[in-house]
């Protein structure tokens, strides 16, 4: 049996994650820890609340005593570490949030988790998810591989980088065990609508502008979440120790190409004339130090550990469409905010 503790489980990508383990492992006791700031959404994972082998506890990993309290209490063996603050535009606006969550939050997680087992590392492992932004901008050719320098631009970017180096440097001078990946742009169910595609799906839905910045060439490798959630879940039980592995779906694409994808699928599921939302794209002034381009080399996971995309980027995205149509009441909860009751209208009343 583990006792795994999951941080950020309410989020976009953590959610898949809870869902995966509390589903696909009965026998574990997985812990979701999560602070519900705007991003992070019970709703998410209303279907497996009932579980008896999942358990939500609502705190901050910034807040290094109650971190300390928790590990001394639920003794968990295992970490996968989701929670960060992860919106560029929002870390150009407030760097320091960035810090205290994605740098602050990871040492005192780190901390916690060493001093529980005191370098009693068998069978343990700290599980370390970060993002491809890490390895800067690449230019119209070339791939980041495991080995790329580091060289982050943005404010949120940097406090990534930051983070992996804490968790590599722990794993160095402590011995703790860390598995640490990578992972390219998510799309998928339940993505929060500040992002590209959610964004861009509601606004079609509503018939609003849709914000392109700069020239729409800034492109991306785009990662079906279900399939991010499944490379956790072989690199969680499979990885050596202190191996990195970079997560992406093999599926470059300009931001501009995407949108005109985006708004042929909306336009046919709407049975919306062809080409009438395109006519939305409207280009916007660019974002400061936006990096060109990120794409990602996994042929590593590949080849270690046998992981590749199941889905191509088409039936992703046609999936992803027809989650967000037949979940129009989860949409507007959540660019309403009225999902923000949702803890205390499930958890409050209960403890009370």
């Amino acid at each position: 049996m583990k006792k795994i503790l999951i941080t950020g489980g309410a989020g976009f990508i953590g959610s898949h994650v809870v869902r995966r383990f509390v589903t696909k492992y009965p026998q574990y006791e997985i812990y979701n820890l999560d602070l519900l700031t705007y991003a992070g959404n019970l709703e998410n994972i209303a279907d497996i609340e009932q579980n008896s082998n999942y358990h939500f506890i609502k705190g901050d990993i910034a807040d290094e005593p109650f971190i300390f309290d928790l590990f001394t209490t639920h003794r968990f063996d295992s970490v996968i570490h989701l929670a960060a603050e992860s919106h560029v535009d929002r870390s150009i606006e407030n760097p320091l949030a960035f810090v205290k969550t994605n740098v602050t939050g990871t040492i005192n997680l780190l901390n916690a988790f060493r001093h529980l087992w005191q370098d009693n590392w068998q069978n343990k492992r700290f599980y370390h998810i970060s993002t491809d932004e890490v390895y800067g901008t690449l230019g119209v050719e070339g791939l980041f591989t495991e080995t790329t320098p580091y060289d982050p631009n943005s404010p949120y970017s940097a406090s990534k980088a930051a983070s992996d180096h804490f968790v590599r440097a722990y794993g160095e001078t402590y011995k703790l065990p860390y598995v640490l990946t990578n992972c390219s742009n998510n799309y998928g169910p339940n993505h929060f609508p500040e992002k590209l595609i959610p964004l861009f799906i509601n606004n079609i839905l509503n018939n609003k502008p849709l914000p392109v910045y700069g020239d729409g060439k800034y492109t991306r490798d785009w990662l079906f979440v279900k399939d991010h959630a499944a490379a956790i879940d072989l690199v969680f039980h499979k990885a050596p120790d202190f191996e990195t592995y970079n997560i992406g779906g093999f599926n470059e694409w300009q931001n501009i190409d995407l949108v005109k994808l985006l708004c042929d699928i909306m336009d046919e599921k709407l049975g919306r004339q062809q080409g009438e939302s395109r006519g939305l794209i409207t280009y916007v002034k660019d974002r400061p130090g936006h990096d060109l381009r990120y794409a990602i080399d996994a042929s590593k996971i590949n080849k270690e550990l046998g992981w590749k995309p199941s889905v191509t980027f088409e039936e992703g995205l046609n999936e992803t469409v027809d989650w967000f149509l037949q979940n129009r009441e989860w949409l507007s909860n959540v660019t309403s905010g009225e999902y923000l009751g949702y803890y205390e209208k499930q958890y409050m009343h209960k403890h009370n």
